[in-house]
């Protein structure tokens, strides 16, 4: 996962923030990334990443200020994409991208970083 995020984070010049958040003990707890300093422990079900967690799929959010519950753990983040990880059929962590410009992301970020975190436990 820690190459997974400085790879991605050092090759698109967008991505303000990447890293991985793993669910542990019922957590979303933060795991290894590239960035600014990070929220170590998301508030329980708010946030993109918490949704992503709850509803079991990738957010694209365009501007993040819109967003109910947004976790701002650096107010300079606009936009954002979280990606589920998978392993046996549950999620066990998220990964999630920041940018400091709105609406940087879409469904082709969406498809490829799935392809990738999928990567993970095959």
């Amino acid at each position: 996962m820690s190459t997974i995020a400085a790879v991605l984070h050092h090759k698109f010049d967008y991505y303000f923030w990447t890293g991985f958040y793993r669910l542990m003990e019922k957590e979303l707890t933060v795991c290894c990334y590239q960035g600014s300093v990070a929220c170590l422990v998301l508030e329980k079900h708010k946030g993109v990443c918490w949704t992503v967690v709850d509803e079991q799929k990738t957010q694209i959010v365009e501007d993040v200020s819109k967003f109910p519950g947004h976790i701002a753990c650096d107010s300079r983040s606009a936009s954002e994409i979280v990606v589920p990880v998978w392993k046996d059929d549950k999620i066990v962590a998220v990964l999630d991208v920041d940018s400091k410009k709105l609406d940087s992301f879409d469904e082709i970020d969406a498809e490829y970083l799935e392809k990738i975190v999928n990567l993970i436990y095959k």
